[in-house]
């Protein structure tokens, strides 16, 4: 037996709740961040392998007046742009750069190779690869050097960059929540959810189709329009990546709470969750082809679907064949674990990136009403355009709460774990992705309440499933 209609109404809440608390730690007082220029000018020089560039960035660097610098101690990121030809440490390829948490960007020089030996600092820089990506409490020297007229800020390190525990702790809580989230959903489904496509498909091809075209174009037009494709591209790549995410238990949620077409849902919900594996990272590569700012890692997305999604989902489903008693009296518990990892993911990271999300110019009233436009207007086409290919209302609403209502924590997590590689100096993609699993809420709620107008349920009558195999009563 699955979650009853108590465990889905405090899920609800559970969802109310986390939109307060978002809402307040975007509105708290921060500073915007800066360095972002600096950032864009070397990393365009490290893509078009312009080594005669770096490599004055370098000597400039080593020979400036480090006998009067200054003594930091701060909390940052280091970030690794590679590039053939230019290796100022031994087996590193491409220049290193250290991110304060505030965004002020430094340029690290390191000193040549027979004084890493002489002075026995050498070690200060081993293994730095190993930590790309880490927040890492440094101690260095920072001092400035001009090159061409333009003043730039170099670090040596003092001591070996150290890896906050902290922040270990959460990137690996979020990778164990979320294959125990996936694995819970897997607890939820049959293959008789999947067969579903082959008896009725027209309704399942109809919300594939508005989930993996509709939605991605329709961020494009959106950014386009308004701007933050040209001037903000990983906002414009946040909201292709929500696109390019499947639906997840939240659409089979709000599809219950609708009275839509449960049993469509939860299909359309695992399909598209299967069908991740190619199109997250193909979406995303071919609608950010063209912005050269945007380089996507598909491997590592690949790997994340296969590790965080695939796997644990085929693992709940195993169980869910073998023990059924066991899978239906777990499924209450999974359910509120995905609150929870939900509240854990956007909460703290929110939390860590709230200098970058109080840059007001990149994440004005603009921004937030695109993102929450994305939702409403996917949702409102994918209430019309089903019923011109013949769909009924019953199915109709659980089309469209699968186009709006994304697997946000999805989303997120994927945002936190390539944010480094493809460059996003301000987590934006995060941000974005984090507000859209805020509002979908709202814009879900919203939409239940339009479905009365709008899809008006006819003769028939709902299949007795829900999002976790409970009969409704």
């Amino acid at each position: 037996m699955g979650p009853g209609k108590k465990q889905l109404k405090i899920m609800g809440k559970g969802m109310l709740l986390l939109c307060w608390i978002m809402l307040f730690l975007v509105l708290a007082p921060g500073t915007a961040a800066a360095g972002e220029d600096l950032y864009r000018e070397v990393s365009a020089a490290a893509r078009q392998n312009d080594v005669d560039y770096l490599e004055n960035l370098l000597s400039a660097g080593q020979a400036a007046d480090w006998e009067n610098a200054r003594e930091v101690d701060f909390e940052g990121n280091l970030r690794l742009l590679e590039t053939e030809g230019l290796e100022p440490l031994e087996g590193v390829s491409g220049i290193y750069l250290v991110r304060e948490l505030d965004g002020t960007l430094h340029l690290m020089a390191p000193p040549p190779a027979e004084e890493l030996e002489a002075t026995g600092t050498f070690e200060y820089y081993s293994g730095l690869e190993d930590v790309l990506g880490d927040k890492l409490i440094f101690q260095a020297l920072v001092t400035e050097a001009q090159v061409d007229g333009d003043s730039y800020s170099f670090i040596r390190f003092t001591e070996a960059p150290q890896q906050l525990l902290l922040d270990q702790i959460f990137k690996t809580s979020i990778m164990f929540m979320f294959f125990f989230v996936m694995l819970g959903m897997g607890l939820t489904l049959t293959i008789a959810d999947f067969v579903r496509v082959v008896k009725k498909p027209r309704g399942i091809m109809i919300g594939l189709f508005l989930q993996w075209l509709l939605m991605p174009f329709l961020a494009l037009g959106m950014a386009y329009l308004l701007g933050f494709y040209q001037a903000f591209p990983f906002i414009y790549a946040g909201l292709v990546l929500i696109c390019a995410c499947p639906g997840g238990v939240t659409s089979n949620l709000m599809t219950y709470y609708t009275r839509g077409d449960l049993a469509l849902s939860v299909s359309l919900t695992s399909v598209s969750t299967v069908l991740a594996l190619f199109f997250t990272p193909f979406i995303l590569t071919v609608f950010s082809a063209n912005i050269p700012d945007i380089q996507v890692p598909t491997g590592l997305i690949v790997q994340t679907i296969i590790g965080l999604v695939l796997v644990p989902l085929v693992i709940g489903m195993s169980i869910r064949r073998r023990w059924l008693a066991f899978a239906e009296r777990a499924t209450p518990f999974f359910s509120l674990l995905g609150v929870v990892a939900l509240l854990l993911v956007i909460g703290v990271g929110f939390y860590t990136n709230i200098e970058k999300i109080s840059d007001t110019e990149r994440y004005s009233f603009l921004f937030y009403f695109m993102v929450v436009m994305l939702s409403i207007i996917g949702m409102s086409l994918a209430v019309f355009i089903p019923r011109f290919f013949g769909i009924n209302t019953f199915q109709s609403r659980a089309i469209s709460m699968e186009v709006g209502l994304r697997n946000s924590t999805l989303a997120v997590t994927i945002a936190l774990l390539i944010q480094d590689l493809m460059g996003d100096f301000y987590s934006s993609m995060f941000v974005t992705t984090a507000i859209y699993g805020i509002t979908m809420y709202i814009t879900g709620f919203l939409m239940i309440l339009l479905y009365k107008r709008l899809l008006p349920l006819e003769s028939e009558e709902p299949e007795e499933v829900s999002p976790a195999g409970l009969e409704i009563q």
